[in-house]
């Protein structure tokens, strides 16, 4: 699947870069066509990019919630990394998995804990990806993603797989 994805995003490239160099010399309508060219380029590229593994760097990982945005099939999603007490990194989808379909069930982080936006309930960091069911952040466990010591893999894969808890999400009403 990732190869599929670099090989569409390479051919645009090369399409894009082709287009460039057969109208850099004309006159400002071929400036235009440059531009043109760049911009569905860019936008080819963004959307090849969108159905990719999430990576997320241990580097970047703290106490303070760290959040992920990512595209799974056009489906807006967010994935939030924190370091718990214990200093294990802990990893679920930024959607409460009772307030999910309500469009403010996503968390905010107050102290130690994560406010769901809809009902309020507080959530200890160090229940986060421990705890399925109830009004708690949507855990990602071990076997949803690949850790090592520099990074955290979430494949494409489990991400179209769970787009259907974003439908509403963070959508106002």
């Amino acid at each position: 699947m990732k190869a599929k994805g670099r090989l569409i995003l390479k051919t645009a490239v090369v399409a894009a870069m082709s287009l460039l160099v057969l109208t850099a010399c004309s006159s400002n309508a071929g400036t235009k066509t440059q531009e043109t060219a760049a911009l569905k380029s860019e936008n080819n590229s963004k959307s090849a990019q969108a159905d990719t593994d999430l990576v997320i760097p241990v580097s970047d990982i703290s106490e303070k919630v760290s959040y992920y945005p990512v595209e799974a099939d056009g489906t807006k999603m967010e994935v939030l990394a924190v370091k718990a007490p214990d200093g294990t990194i802990r990893t679920a989808f930024n959607t409460c998995q009772v307030c999910y379909d309500s469009g403010r069930g996503y968390y905010k982080q107050d102290g130690n804990e994560l406010v769901c936006q809809n009902c309020g309930n507080r959530f200890p960091m160090s229940r986060v990806e421990v705890e399925a069911g109830g009004c708690n952040p949507w855990p990602i466990f071990d076997q949803n993603k690949t850790v090592t010591d520099e990074s955290i893999t979430i494949s494409s894969d489990f991400l179209k797989e769970s787009k259907q808890i974003f439908a509403n999400w963070k959508k106002t009403y």
